[in-house]
């Protein structure tokens, strides 16, 4: 910790001086990457700025600030630039480890984008030393010096399951416990008494339709199901049921402030962080078997070729009849029998003509490989496999999206040009053709011949990419690599279709007990239904809404990640010294990493590991080559290595060649 602070304490270098005429002030959001370096747009430019550590002047990953671009500098090869100010701080709690030391104490943070450890100004007692803490800045007004903070929690002890979960999830800003007035809120709700009949009368009945749910094994809520009549050989109707949240839940009120407030569900290897209180997300607006409940519906009657030729939009009362595990439905549509398999065959005959409908549309499949971990009473993995892909899943999958489509498509149809719309849309841009040419460069590099044109890809074009690696070694490498080159989808109200899904139209219904944005839509749905003005000022706090959504599912999927990079890691802790299959999936000066195929771990192959001769990094082609063997590490090749080191702390494999 010594030698750490003196570096942090003692910038080496000085701040370059800018010309007056290069001084012009900009605003932006900051990236910081472990390095503790600074990246900010350059206007009309693609490449960023480079912010030195002694430039950042306090600025931390995802703060707003102002800055300032130096003049380009023969002796820079990247334009670099300095913050000047501090506007908004994207957070002032961190989570990580005390360390404390001759009575001083500091906080060594988890996130290893904050390239300063944390000054505690009223240090704990020696026994709360390696533990986890929550901790807040205090004061951090000068850069030569580290930021001061002030103990919020303890977590406990550094390397236990509860421990880093916790730390996981409020380091990425969410909480576990709901406010006291949640919670009240909550209490107060009607959960023990049937539904009146005067909801029902209000309500499309549709308890007479056959109705089931299909959702993992282990799934405590349920938020959709799906109902089926056949009208004539021709024409099916297909109920797609969505839990009511918004009956339960007033705009504005407690529980609808939380649950905006987290946006998300969060979902770690071993347990569900809810948006909502359990008294809903667990019962009330769960479509629990057996019992009436309340839902927000899209009605689609199909015909032979799964084409919508009628719809219809409402809230209604149902009755599920049948509750599914995806394995016992996949059971149910391979050998059942009776009206259940029946209609389930029949489900799923729609789904296949729904999904082979998209593919031809150009919709790009980024199906990649999932890990499920089996954790013992303590939390440590003892199994590690790789998810199983049922038709049981797609089926589900295409009548989700075929909802929400529909339903983005009906809360557009009576918008102007000139009006803004009145819709949270789920929308993915088109690629940076840079971010692709990089994709075709690391294909080439691995033998496959691209002649597409980066400027005019189209989704049929990534999915031919695609179809190139099916089946091979690099198939999860590729795919992972084309995921990144793709742009992130967000929420917007500001509707640019979605290139992944090749829709023209496309939002998020099917969701409301997970996912705030869903909630929205189903309100803005019923003000459509009861042809509602939609308020001026609710238009502008919509785009809001969209833009909080979206950093709060980028916050959750961080935590998910890190919940199975964790697992994964201290799995590999047992299995020192053992031999496993793995990809190449990246070459650089210092090394290569890979890909263990068994639990899809990543880890490093470090160059000094490599003995008897010196590897030069051959840029063109990701290969690491020896200049007097001539032995060569190739992006994509098959490898054996051994497993030389696992580093819970640090997220950190370290392989050797076998």
């Amino acid at each position: 910790m010594d030698k750490k602070q003196n570096k942090k304490n003692s910038p080496s270098k000085k701040k370059t001086k800018i010309k007056e005429q290069n001084k012009s002030t900009l605003e932006g959001v900051i990236s910081v990457s472990s390095r503790g370096v600074g990246y900010l747009p350059i206007p009309n430019q693609e490449e960023d700025a480079e912010i030195p550590e002694h430039n950042l002047n306090t600025a931390l990953h995802g703060d707003r600030v102002q800055y300032i671009i130096y003049p380009r500098s023969k002796k820079q090869p990247r334009t670099q630039g300095e913050v000047t100010k501090i506007l908004q701080r994207n957070k002032t709690e961190l989570v990580g480890t005390l360390e404390i030391k001759k009575k001083l104490c500091f906080l060594i943070p988890d996130d290893r984008r904050v390239y300063r450890d944390i000054f505690i100004t009223e240090p704990p007692t020696a026994e709360k030393n390696g533990q986890k803490a929550m901790v807040k800045i205090t004061e951090w007004n000068n850069p030569h010096k580290n930021p001061e903070g002030e103990i919020v929690k303890y977590l406990g002890p550094k390397g236990e399951h509860e421990v880093e979960m916790n730390a996981i999830i409020m380091e990425k800003g969410f909480r576990v416990e709901f406010p006291e007035q949640v919670r009240r809120e909550a209490d107060k709700l009607d959960h023990g008494s049937p539904i009146s009949k005067e909801e029902i009368a209000e309500r499309h009945d549709m308890r007479d339709r056959l109705t089931l749910t299909i959702d993992p094994a282990s799934a405590k809520d349920f938020d959709d199901a799906l109902s089926i009549h056949r009208i004539s050989k021709q024409e099916t109707e297909v109920g797609i049921h969505i839990a009511d949240v918004s009956h339960f839940v007033a705009s504005d009120s407690a529980i609808d402030q939380e649950a905006r407030r987290r946006g998300t569900s969060v979902y770690l290897v071993d347990r569900t962080i809810p948006m909502l209180p359990e008294i809903l997300s667990n019962d009330l607006c769960s479509l629990n078997p057996q019992e009436d409940r309340l839902a927000f519906s899209a009605v689609l009657t199909l015909n032979s070729q799964a084409q919508v030729t009628k719809k219809w939009f409402g809230k209604t009362v149902i009755h599920s009849d049948q509750r599914y595990s995806y394995h016992q439905a996949q059971q149910e549509i391979d050998k059942g029998e009776g009206q259940i398999a029946d209609s389930l065959r029949s489900l799923n005959d729609l789904a296949k003509l729904l999904r082979k409908q998209k593919a031809q549309a150009g919709a790009i499949d980024f199906e990649t490989d999932e890990v499920e971990f089996e954790l013992d009473d303590q939390g440590k993995p003892v199994r590690v496999f790789l998810k199983e892909r049922l038709e049981a899943h797609q089926l589900i999958e295409e009548f989700m999206l075929l909802a929400n489509r529909q339903v983005a498509a009906f809360l557009r149809s009576d918008d102007t040009s000139t009006r803004k719309d009145p819709v949270i849309y789920r929308v993915h841009d088109r690629p940076n053709p840079e971010k692709l040419e990089e994709l075709f460069i690391f294909m080439r590099a691995m033998g496959y011949e691209i002649e597409v044109n980066p400027e005019e890809v189209g989704p049929k074009d990534i999915n031919a990419l695609l179809n190139k690696v099916t089946g091979q070694a690099e198939e999860s490498l590729v795919k992972k690599a084309a995921l990144r080159s793709m742009s992130k989808a967000v929420y917007s109200t500001k509707n640019i279709g979605h290139f992944g899904l090749a829709f023209g139209y496309y939002t998020h219904f099917t969701s409301p007990i997970r996912r705030y944005p869903d909630l929205m839509i189903h309100r803005l749905l019923q003000q459509k239904l009861e042809k509602q003005k939609i308020p001026e000022d609710q238009l502008t706090a919509l785009q809001n809404i969209a833009e909080e959504c979206t950093e709060k599912e980028i916050r959750a999927e961080q935590a998910e990640r890190e919940s199975i990079r964790l697992k994964q890691v201290e799995f590999m802790q047992d299995h020192l010294g053992e031999t496993f299959s793995a990809v190449i999936s990246g070459v650089t000066e210092w090394g290569f990493y890979v890909e263990e195929q068994s639990t899809r771990s990543s880890g490093l192959v470090h160059v000094s590991s490599l003995d008897n001769d010196y590897f030069e990094l051959d840029e063109d082609s990701y290969t690491l080559i020896g200049r007097d063997t001539g032995i060569a590490y190739r992006l994509g090749d098959e490898i054996k290595v051994k497993l030389t080191d696992a580093d819970p702390d640090a997220r950190q494999l370290s392989f050797i060649p076998a």
